[in-house]
């Protein structure tokens, strides 16, 4: 909404300014003279092709349809800051961003048409790879993964070998392979040596005690239990990414067909969009000021938001990591969440990793 006010009070101001040029020719104090000085402006402009260019119209925005994974939260305060901020604009791009939801498939827009670049995990879009969709990632931008377990002290899991007899939950539908990968290489079978079970949306179970670890993202399911009041000295933490069997989580992906026509546009998006991004990491509260904005009255509050934002901000830009990196593909961490899909399933046939993901749109974002 806040682009197009934008975009109406320029027409507004062009027109005005049209308006004083016209009446400037046509009362502008001799009318005999307006003829002369039309023909003055036109030689000038045949002598000047650089004179002429500046005097023609704005060329109209190129829009570009972002489809979110989820609903607006802090998750994805860089592109709402980017739109607040003007960035996109500046890069003469219209950008509408499409909420995503339990039912929304970020891949399945883009590789439909009806958006040009999505965000998902990296593992749904391997899959939709392996299903011949024409995707190809064009940015990475949680260089770490979210996920963790987390148990109460009390229930005695100290280590991953401690999940032995417990029961442990996970959303599954496609959020359970880097879990999976965990077992594996304490070789647990989620069928005999524990009870691995579907973990609903909330944390109801795990804070009623139906479960002994429960899946969380850093940035919220793990911050609802410290919110209901359980202090994080109670609680043990299995982190994927200290197990080594961490999967690349948010990244930027686009249709490969609308991608060849489009690179420059692409390059532009994704370079407003990092600049927004680079932003919500400095200033928390401005990048939770546009979510709170667009999030459901209700839903959730400016004080979740705000941790959220400062826990994504450490999956974007790790402790030690090269903020110039911002936005690139490690080869080795994709080669590791590809391996992991494979082994367990998610894709039946090994990524060609070289045609999956390209790091030029990144590259030219730079320049």
């Amino acid at each position: 909404m806040k682009g197009k006010k934008r975009k109406f009070r320029g027409g507004l101001m062009m027109a005005a300014v049209i308006m004083v040029i016209s009446l400037l020719a046509g009362c502008g104090g001799n009318n005999n003279n307006a003829p002369a000085a039309e023909a003055t402006a036109g030689n000038a402009a045949a002598a000047s092709p650089e004179a002429a260019a500046t005097t023609a119209p704005a060329a109209d925005p190129v829009t570009v349809k972002l489809q979110l994974k989820w609903v607006p939260q802090a998750q994805f305060a860089g592109y709402f800051l980017a739109q607040d901020k003007g960035y996109y604009a500046e890069e003469g791009l219209n950008v509408e961003i499409l909420p995503g939801g339990p039912d929304i498939v970020p891949e399945q827009q883009v590789a439909g048409g009806s958006a040009d670049i999505g965000v998902d995990w990296v593992a749904s879009l391997l899959t939709s790879q392996e299903q011949e969709m024409p995707l190809v990632q064009i940015a990475q931008i949680f260089q770490k993964s979210g996920l963790v377990l987390v148990s109460k002290k009390d229930a005695g899991i100290s280590t991953p070998a401690d999940l032995k007899g417990k029961k442990v939950g996970n959303w599954m539908g496609g959020n359970e392979f880097e879990i999976l990968a965990l077992f594996d290489k304490y070789k647990l079978n989620s069928n005999k040596d524990l009870n691995f079970t579907k973990q609903g949306f909330t944390m109801d179970q795990f804070l009623g005690g139906e479960i002994d670890a429960a899946s969380a993202m850093t940035y919220n399911e793990y911050q609802v239990v410290l919110e209901s009041g359980i202090k994080a000295e109670d609680l043990n933490v299995i982190d994927m990414n200290d197990e080594g069997v961490a999967m690349l989580e948010d990244n930027l992906f686009a249709n490969k067909e609308w991608l060849e026509a489009n690179k420059e546009t692409a390059a532009k998006f994704v370079r407003a969009s990092l600049k927004g991004w680079a932003d919500a990491i400095a200033d928390p509260e401005a990048a939770v000021d546009s979510v709170m904005k667009l999030a459901e009255e209700g839903s959730t509050t400016r004080e979740h938001q705000l941790t959220m934002m400062t826990e994504v901000a450490k999956l974007i830009q790790p402790e030690g990591f090269d903020a110039s990196k911002l936005g690139y593909t490690d080869a080795a961490a994709f080669q590791q969440t590809a391996d992991i899909a494979l082994k367990f399933g998610v894709i039946k046939t090994a990524s060609d990793v070289n045609a999956a993901y390209t790091n030029e749109i990144v590259e030219m974002a730079a320049k």
